[in-house]
């Protein structure tokens, strides 16, 4: 099989790229990706992660260069830590490698790996046996979104044999990896001494377990247009919410399908069984004024009233004043932003802060503002009641206070005796994130919270 025609054909398949970027590693996969390629005459780069688990780390990044000056292809080399906590060495070199490539790659363009049929056919076998639903089972897709552009693996078609056949014809040189004959990690365990035996039984094994992935692939998009479906029927009261009544309507499959879409969609891990189940059983059935919480690494799932809320872990606010010059984006403890802007009336008024101190605080409890036209203050717990905001997000809701007065409640009200009437000179004070506020004012970091 001519692997440049094949490549052509995958290429003229999908939307034009500005820029084809290969995630090359230097072993025989991502060399003969690279090579092939070259010949086609598309805009072409290569970007190779330095890892540094190896002492031959060095060594490979070297030879990528060499190779890559020798096809006259453009090569980035980009150093990466890997700190694998509790998820395993190979798992957060993963993780580090596609984050360092999401980075370099720029909108319209398209991000390349070597992943071939029997990569496909491990992946399918490594999810089994984690007991994956049919989203992991899937596999590899050939497209999908990644970063500003896109990820694509043409040669997920194509069984390793191929790949060599091409690298000896074209006398290709190519480093090898120790780590991938280290038969302590599943997917090597799988490779040397699973599949062999496997496929001296079942000789087409690799084949079939592609198309079983394709068969999965088509089903899980069969499951996201339901999800989507009873998405948008099951829409809370406030964005980004579900509504709890609506869940509790659903067969348990469709509802489980709905969650897991949901989650995806908010950019949130997805929770295992045992969590998903959780969300059943202590969240959906709970008075609306319980307050139950799930959580799992790098989300949780909380209610309020009828409302299900997705969000990342919260980061705890301090109970400490913070000083702010109104001219300079005030940086926060849970790291966003708050931003002062001018405007004519409906703010807070220019004149009550000539020569007075700003502070910004969070609630400790007792605040008491007179939002405009209400006449007499109100307890700020009553006034987020009235107002449907969670519990966990008014204790995040900055408070801005003049020379000592509670002024402002962020994004929510301005007291009556601070509030900008119509023509007079005032400041819109909003949140951002750090970054976002950085920018806006030119700066190249947002500086630490002042108090």
């Amino acid at each position: 099989m001519d692997i440049t025609d094949h490549l052509r054909r995958f290429l003229q398949s999908q939307p034009p790229a500005r820029r084809y970027v290969v995630a090359y590693s230097g072993g025989l996969d991502s060399h003969v990706l690279l090579h092939a390629l070259s010949r086609l005459g598309v805009t072409l780069a290569a970007v190779h992660v330095h890892h540094g688990l190896s002492c031959n780390a060095d060594l490979w990044a070297e030879h990528c260069q060499i190779q890559c000056d020798t096809l006259q292809v453009p090569c980035t080399v980009v150093r990466v830590q890997v700190c694998h906590g509790g998820s395993g060495v190979e798992a957060a070199a993963r993780d580090a490698r596609y984050a360092a490539l999401a980075q370099v790659l720029r909108a319209g363009e398209m991000l390349l790996t070597a992943h071939h049929r029997d990569d496909q056919a491990e992946t399918l076998l490594l999810m089994l046996m984690r007991g994956a639903g049919i989203a992991g089972l899937a596999a590899m897709p050939d497209v999908r979104p990644f970063g500003p552009g896109l990820l694509g693996r043409p040669l997920l078609g194509l069984p390793r044999a191929v790949l060599h056949d091409y690298a000896v014809t074209h006398a290709l040189s190519w480093v090898d990896d120790e780590s991938n004959f280290d038969t302590g990690l599943d997917r090597n365990y799988l490779r040397h001494e699973v599949l062999p035996v496997l496929r001296r039984r079942w000789p087409a094994l690799e084949r079939t377990l592609a198309r079983t992935a394709a068969h999965l692939a088509e089903a899980e998009e069969l499951l996201a247009g339901l999800a989507a479906a009873d998405l948008a029927a099951a829409y809370g009261s406030r964005a980004g919410t579900l509504s709890v009544a609506a869940l509790n309507s659903l067969a348990v499959p469709r509802r489980r399908n709905l969650l897991r879409h949901w989650l995806r969609g908010l950019g949130l891990p997805l929770p295992d069984t045992a969590h998903l189940h959780r969300i059943e059983r202590e969240v959906l059935p709970a008075r609306p004024d319980a307050g139950p919480r799930v959580d799992w690494p790098g989300a949780e799932v909380r209610r309020y009233r009828d409302d299900l809320y997705a969000m990342a872990p919260l980061v705890p606010v301090s109970a400490t004043e913070l000083s702010w010059d109104l001219a300079q984006p005030l940086p926060l403890p849970d790291g966003r932003c708050l931003v002062a802007a001018p405007a004519v009336g409906g703010g807070v008024s220019v004149k009550r802060l000539a020569a007075a101190r700003v502070t910004v605080r969070f609630r400790t409890g007792g605040e008491r503002c007179a939002p405009l036209g209400r006449g007499h203050s109100h307890e700020l717990k009553k006034l987020f009641q009235e107002a449907g905001v969670p519990p966990w997000e008014r204790e995040r809701v900055p408070l801005l206070y003049v020379d000592g007065v509670l002024a402002q409640v962020v994004g929510y009200w301005t007291c009556e005796a601070f509030n900008a009437r119509d023509g007079e000179a005032a400041l819109t004070v909003s949140l951002a994130a750090a970054d976002i506020a950085s920018r806006a004012e030119n700066n190249d970091n947002c500086p630490g919270p002042r108090a």
